[in-house]
């Protein structure tokens, strides 16, 4: 067996300095991982055996601890960026490590350590272990590798291509951009690309590894008329091949970004108050996500600081909703093959035709209630715990046509998107920033409307949603992040156009006033 000590890794790649360390372009490196995702990966680069993994895990039990779990994570990034016509910034990080958990009844201990020796995972180990006071336990004898889907297939990961190769996309993004109109001024384009790399094994006998891809391209730009500036961008992406970022998405892309920001010169505010509200495909499904989703996450109803934590089997909407947290989606930036307690990725139905069918579990909350997790279990990285966390969230489309729901509005507004949202998770109350979006007046859509803000409660609004049409669309995008606890993980969302009957709507003076 051939071992790669951590010194010797990074002395490879260039990174000595630390366990997530950056390099420039200007150092003449780039950094590359491949996506293979075959089992072996730790034990041939980093010596991670059977018997040291159980050697670790019968450590972190040593105390007595009802279960233990090792993660192991290897990621590497690349990022460049093109600002004023010009390619400033090209880098890239790398982060190696493993996490070692203890639980004992639904208390957490937890170590990591930037080391894969022996004797530092030990010693991680032993950390954990000290949540629990009582005689050792140990872990299962053999480890079973659980059967988990392919949500991502790659031919060629985006990290395994030189930098040579994705100049051209951040340069065409630039100059689409400045040749759709000649009133944008300023132009920002990004592409980031991660490959991570997982293994998780647990003390109940689960070994289970994963390569995970992200990416995405974004644009940004700035557009001037005489003296009024604004601001717009978008982004493409998920978990997806290098083919993906080909001429067709970088004009794509520009032509979004692009009309984004022009829309803006015409956009007013709306008057204030309550109102019917229509919300566009697509990515509007953050409010779904943020309104609604988190309350849905178990660890807040165990611990009764959700509004759902009494309405299992309950109504909570009207028949035509029904609401999934799903890792199977292709290529989205929310799937997961395997969470990161080793549970494979699955569709969740959470709300089944209006009644509230499940919470997310990890596997603290599924022992709790007495179910099986529903591969929610995910974290940052190597140096958080898991916890339960929405993956791609989104409502099943409905029987109306989305212009029969607008047609109905004799006065509202339409939302194209929205951003800079704030939530509380126990009350389900709300706050967004509509980015995009237009009056809706007689039934019709008007003048493009902005600087306003809707403003509600999450299970108030959903028992309001009265229609539901029939084109659900998942964003796109591939960067967007969901914090919780001070831990950042990918996800994505979706929506059909849906009405809500009533909603508030923070424009510039009320209704007829």
């Amino acid at each position: 067996m051939n071992k790669t000590n951590r010194r010797d890794f990074l002395k490879t790649t260039g990174l000595a300095a630390s366990a997530t360390a950056a390099v420039s372009m200007s150092d003449g490196a780039w950094l590359c991982l491949a996506a293979d995702a075959s089992p072996g990966y730790f034990e041939k680069g980093f010596g991670v055996t059977d018997r040291l993994c159980r050697k670790v895990l019968a450590k972190a039990l040593g105390k007595g601890g009802d279960f233990a779990d090792l993660f192991f994570e290897h990621t590497v990034a690349n990022f460049v960026v093109l600002e004023d016509g010009q390619v400033n910034q090209a880098y890239g990080s790398v982060s190696l490590g493993v996490g070692i958990r203890t639980v004992k009844g639904d208390q957490v201990g937890y170590a990591y350590t930037e080391e894969l020796s022996e004797k530092a995972m030990l010693s991680a180990a032993a950390t954990a272990a000290t949540i629990a006071d009582a005689s050792a336990r140990m872990p299962a004898r053999q480890f079973q590798r659980p059967a988990i889907g392919d949500y991502y297939p790659l031919k060629t990961p985006v990290t395994a291509v030189p930098l040579a190769d994705k100049l051209p996309l951040v340069q065409g993004v630039n100059d689409k951009c400045l040749a759709l109109s000649n009133l944008v001024i300023k132009v920002n384009a990004t592409l980031s690309d991660t490959q991570r790399r997982v293994l998780i094994v647990t003390s109940d006998g689960v070994k289970a590894e994963d390569s995970q891809p992200r990416g995405f391209l974004s644009a940004s730009v700035v557009a001037e008329k005489g003296k009024q500036r604004e601001q717009a961008g978008w982004n493409f992406g998920g978990r997806r091949d290098f083919t993906y970022y080909n001429p067709q998405l970088v004009e794509r892309l520009a032509k979004e970004a692009v009309e984004r920001a022009l829309v803006l010169f015409d956009a007013t505010q709306p008057p204030a108050g309550e109102m019917p509200m229509v919300l566009g495909p697509g990515v509007t499904g953050i409010l779904l996500h943020e309104a609604i989703g988190h309350g849905m996450e178990a660890d807040f109803n165990r611990k009764k600081i959700s509004t759902y934590a009494t309405m299992l089997g309950k109504k909570v909407a009207e028949p035509a909703v029904t609401i999934i947290d799903d890792a199977t989606n292709a290529e989205q930036v929310g799937s997961i093959n395997v969470d990161d307690e080793g549970t494979p990725g699955q569709r969740t139905v959470l709300v089944d035709k209006g009644t509230l069918a499940s919470y997310l579990h990890d596997r603290i909350s599924a022992r709790h209630y007495a179910v099986p997790p529903t591969g929610n279990g995910r974290r940052e990285s190597y140096q958080h715990y898991p916890m339960p966390r929405m993956r791609n969230t989104y409502m099943l489309a409905g029987p109306a046509r989305p212009e029969d729901l607008i047609a109905s509005v004799p006065r509202g507004i339409y939302v194209r998107s929205v951003g800079n949202g704030q939530v509380k998770i126990g009350e389900g109350d709300f706050a967004f920033y509509v980015t995009q979006g237009r009056m809706i007046e007689d039934g019709k859509l008007t003048s493009p409307i902005k600087d306003v803000n809707i403003m509600g409660n999450g299970p108030k609004m959903l028992l309001n949603v009265t229609g539901v049409a029939n084109d659900l669309a998942m964003y796109e995008g591939g960067a967007g992040y969901c914090g919780k606890d001070g831990q950042a993980v990918a996800v994505s969302f979706g929506l059909p156009t849906i009405l809500v009957k009533s909603m508030t709507v923070g424009g510039v003076k009320p209704q007829g006033a």
